[in-house]
């Protein structure tokens, strides 16, 4: 047999296999689009998370350097899983004279462009919650003797504010969502 018919029946069918899909994919996708939209009706919005300040303290100190860990409980209260990408959070100590931002951190990352190498963030599943743990070290420059004074006979008073940041069961449904949070202690 000649090989160009079976060339020419491989082009044909194809062919008729494009043909198909380019004649039966608009109709596929706009009834997966009337079904997905029926769906996001019936189901209700989902709620936001819940944060709380789990724990701050300072664990170490020296006449140089002190340590102070921090702690957030996050809580899902919805039946479906959450995505936390981020926690950015600032740390003021606010017992003396005036309040002083003492310092700032980030927990998880955020997905940055079309390829992320690799992912730090947190799967919450559905009526769970986790603690995320931050450990801040700072250094003693002589300036702030009744903040050191504070640190050393834990007697600090504490204020924390921040943002989360955060998405439905994936990176790509659904839209990013922002929980502002602030404590005292």
């Amino acid at each position: 047999m000649n090989p160009r018919i079976f060339v020419g029946v491989a082009v044909a069918a194809l062919a008729a296999i494009l043909g198909g899909i380019l004649v039966m994919g608009p109709s596929i996708a706009v009834e997966d689009q009337i079904t997905a939209s029926s769906e996001t009706q019936n189901t209700s919005q989902a709620e936001p998370l819940q944060i709380t300040l789990d724990d701050i303290s300072v664990t170490r100190i020296s006449e140089r350097t002190a340590t102070i860990e921090i702690a957030f409980e996050i809580t899902n209260p919805n039946q479906r899983s959450m995505i936390v990408q981020v926690m950015d959070y600032q740390l003021f100590e606010t017992g003396y004279s005036e309040t002083e931002q003492i310092s700032g951190g980030q927990i998880g990352t955020r997905p940055e462009g079309m390829v992320e190498f690799g992912s730090n963030y947190y799967t919450l599943l559905g009526e769970n919650s986790i603690i995320l743990r931050d450990k801040i070290t700072l250094r003693n420059s002589g300036n702030t003797p009744e903040l050191w004074s504070a640190l050393e006979t834990n007697t600090a008073s504490w204020k924390v504010s921040g943002d989360v940041f955060y998405n439905l069961s994936s990176m790509t449904s659904g839209q990013e969502n922002e929980l502002h949070f602030e404590f005292t202690k």
